[in-house]
């Protein structure tokens, strides 16, 4: 087992050492952020309910019972039920699923994308920066929203094109954070005594650049999922995400508006945990943040 001296020591021998040491020194700095440990608490939340969510759910998500319909949260039914009588909490469990899906490909597509852009036209400057940031600024000029919804019309409603859709409207903020650090460094000793030893431009920019934009890159997909989770909701919402009889929060708020007058627990219930899991991540985004920034490291 792993000593708390050995994860502190100043001078690490190895690198796994000092890769321990720095991970560990993360989690405790993390830990005196309450509201960071709370969004950490939710997300950790989401994901077992994703993982397990036949063993949690009491019922099929899809299953439909129209003597059941629309009836209020009980020890049944903790949630209520919908117009066609499925169990609303089986429904928002099995929905995490779906949210963790989009925000993990969106994430997969689009910050890999954007941090490589963003590295190689911070890198190389010239035209090459003037093309690429020409690029990344005429898709930041438009509502990412309106901007998804262009491209989910010209690519058909549905789950995957929803998912296509939103991961091209978040990468270029995404670029413009690594081109930003690249530009920080690019011309420092480090980068031109690697290029003495005849490393290649793709090397520098896979070795040494990249990892060095992954910490701010990191910060800035947890904070974006909450805008990820709301966009695929707007989506759903509007009939252009997942399609029926899939349980997505957004898709289940649009069928309860029709009743949110009488049967107000048909489309609450999806928005809370579209609101909690949103919070969720902005507060460990938050957390990682104030850990991650150069300028806190002094004050741990």
């Amino acid at each position: 087992m792993l000593s708390r001296d050995w994860l502190l020591d100043d001078s690490p021998a190895t690198r796994t050492q000092a890769t321990a040491g720095r991970a560990y020194r993360m989690i405790l700095a993390l830990m005196r952020n309450p509201l960071a440990v709370l969004g950490a608490v939710i997300i950790t939340i989401l994901i077992l309910a994703a993982a397990f969510a036949p063993w949690i759910a009491p019922h099929s998500p899809v299953g439909q019972d129209l003597s059941s319909r629309l009836l209020p949260p009980s020890w049944a039914n903790w949630m209520g039920t919908d117009e066609l009588g499925r169990d609303i909490f089986s429904r928002v469990v099995y929905g995490a699923r779906i949210t963790l899906m989009i925000v993990a490909l969106v994430a997969v597509i689009s910050a890999p994308l954007g941090l490589i852009i963003g590295a190689i036209s911070g890198y190389f400057g010239g035209w090459i920066d003037r093309i690429l940031m020409g690029i990344t600024d005429v898709f930041l000029s438009m509502p990412k929203l309106i901007l998804a919804l262009a491209f989910v019309a010209a690519l058909g409603p549905g789950i995957e094109n929803a998912i296509i859709a939103i991961a091209i409207t978040a990468w270029p903020a995404y670029a413009r954070i690594a081109r930003a650090e690249t530009l920080t460094f690019r011309n420092a000793e480090f980068i031109a005594a690697t290029r003495l030893l005849g490393a290649s431009h793709s090397r520098v920019i896979l070795h040494h650049v990249l990892p060095l934009c992954t910490s701010s890159m990191i910060v800035r997909v947890t904070l974006d999922m909450a805008g990820i989770i709301l966009t695929a909701a707007g989506l759903g919402f509007l009939g252009l995400g997942a399609q029926p009889p899939l349980p997505e929060w957004g898709a289940m708020i649009s069928r309860g508006r029709v009743f949110i007058l009488d049967q107000w627990w048909v489309a609450t219930m999806p928005g809370i945990a579209i609101i909690v899991v949103s919070l969720g991540f902005c507060f460990l985004g938050d957390g990682l943040r104030d850990v991650l920034d150069p300028k806190q490291g002094g004050k741990s």
